[in-house]
């Protein structure tokens, strides 16, 4: 027994998955005291726990109205929860060593890695330094905005930590609000308000490789007066892939929810034409793993509502604050079937070749969501009195870390809330992450034997 012991290692994969799950397990005890109650009265272990997890998987479902049920105490820890979720709990310990001085090491390096999603160790430090700058920065920035449209309606004091939590949750892409009981419905109509969550919506979810190769370009494009090749040729695949299929996703979002709601008389059937564009807008941004809604959820059209499960499922994109299989996977794989069906042996996008074993992650990484999903919802339709649709939004909404709800989350059973605590889970580390955290791994010597093929038949 000693001796299989010591041939047992935490893989990078696995230092994440505890580090995330001992974040929840201090959240729950903090969430479960009575000082975070406004009732005085603890909310009980499994709702602490549900809180604590949405909050730190950043997802945004809630079992209780979050503007009523959590003290000034509460809400701070929901809001340290979220932003320590949202960003990672090596790229702010990394931070905190930085600070002391204290030198990064080969092991921190390679969890870095792991956390980041980066192919390489290489330039991570700089990349984690840049992430805290750049956060701070647009976060202080939505705040302030977010600060002066909510300053009618509240006092400064009270505009000033509104703005704060709410610019932290939608950068973050948690979700989680403290405005009312419909979310953000009472700016629906807000340009301001809007527009400024979707900008610190679609930033966070970008991904912070992406900040990184864009702000670099940039600069080279302005320091060299003669470059070859336009601005977005000069960018990495990945960047490239992220930019188009993002743009692409939020369009056509935008296009379906407001042709399926513009005379829903649910939703936006009263609406001008500005604010049927401006609710469609929203609609398609926070669809990408943010959670806030300006609309009835559950007034929608069951077409709107299948929508929101297939863009809840892609979600952002990788090395971002976002959930879901991510706009590059969905990329990967679609330019593997073009490349499959004009008859080339290899994938091909913008010019670049896609090596294979990036192919086959993407691959499995959306036939475990898949699964994760059909068995979440199963479970849902067994445990709870859902009908199937509500099952299947609930769980894409909390495996994409979206927080999104027909409103059922608060009517769910004990399992239920385990199961979906779970789910977040799960969906926060990534089910390859997860995979490989769960795979206990033993040195030994790789086998240089091939097995002998054989061809099937396919399709």
């Amino acid at each position: 027994m000693k001796d299989v012991l010591k041939n047992i290692h935490f893989q990078p994969a696995q230092i994440l998955a505890l580090g995330f799950f001992g974040l929840i397990i201090v959240g729950t005890i903090l969430l479960n005291l009575p000082i975070a109650s406004n009732d005085g009265q603890s909310i009980g272990f499994i709702n602490a726990l549900f809180t604590s997890t949405s909050a730190v998987c950043v997802t945004g479902l809630v079992i209780a109205n979050s503007m009523e049920q959590w003290t000034l105490f509460g809400k701070v820890v929901i809001i340290i929860l979220i932003q320590i979720g949202g960003l990672g709990i090596m790229t702010l310990a990394t931070t905190f060593f930085l600070l002391m001085g204290r030198k990064i090491g080969l092991k921190e390096r390679l969890v870095i890695q792991e956390a980041l999603n980066q192919n390489k160790i290489s330039g991570v430090v700089r990349l984690t330094r840049n992430i805290i700058f750049g956060t701070l920065f647009m976060e202080g920035i939505g705040a302030l905005i977010l600060m002066f449209n909510f300053f009618p309606d509240y006092t400064f004091i009270e505009a000033l930590g509104l703005g704060i939590f709410h610019s932290i949750s939608a950068f973050c892409n948690a979700g989680f609000d403290v405005l009312s009981y419909n979310s953000l419905s009472p700016y629906v109509h807000n340009w301001s308000v809007n527009l400024t969550v979707s900008g610190l919506i679609i930033l966070g979810g970008l991904g912070f490789t992406v900040w990184h190769d864009v702000i670099d370009t940039t600069r080279e494009t302005f320091r060299k007066k003669r470059h070859h090749g336009f601005w977005f040729h000069r960018l990495g695949l990945h960047t490239k892939i992220v930019l188009v299929l993002t743009a692409t996703l939020l369009f056509v979002g935008f296009v379906l929810f407001f042709l399926l709601e513009m005379n829903n008389p649910g939703t936006m059937q009263d609406y001008t034409w500005s604010q049927k564009i401006l609710a469609s807008i929203f609609q398609s941004v926070t669809t990408r793993t943010a959670g806030f809604n300006t609309i009835a959820l559950d007034q929608m059209t069951d077409g709107s509502k299948f929508i929101t499960i297939i863009l809840m499922f892609i979600g952002g994109s990788p090395a971002g604050t976002a959930g879901g299989i991510k706009t590059v996977t969905l990329g990967v794989l679609f330019f593997s079937v073009i490349s499959t069906i004009r008859s080339r042996e290899e994938t091909e996008a913008f010019n670049r070749r896609i090596p294979e074993d990036i192919i086959k992650r993407s691959l499995a990484i959306i036939m475990i969501s898949l699964g994760v999903v059909i068995s979440v919802t199963i479970i849902l339709t067994i445990t709870e009195s859902q009908t199937f649709l509500d099952a299947a939004f609930e769980a894409v909404s909390a495996f994409a870390t979206v927080g999104l709800s027909l409103g059922i989350t608060g009517e769910l059973s004990t399992i239920g809330k385990i199961v979906i605590a779970m789910t977040m889970f799960i969906g926060r580390l990534g089910p390859m992450t997860l995979a490989v955290a769960m795979a206990i791994r033993y040195d030994h010597k790789k086998i240089s034997v091939r097995k002998p093929s054989e061809r099937v038949m396919v399709g």
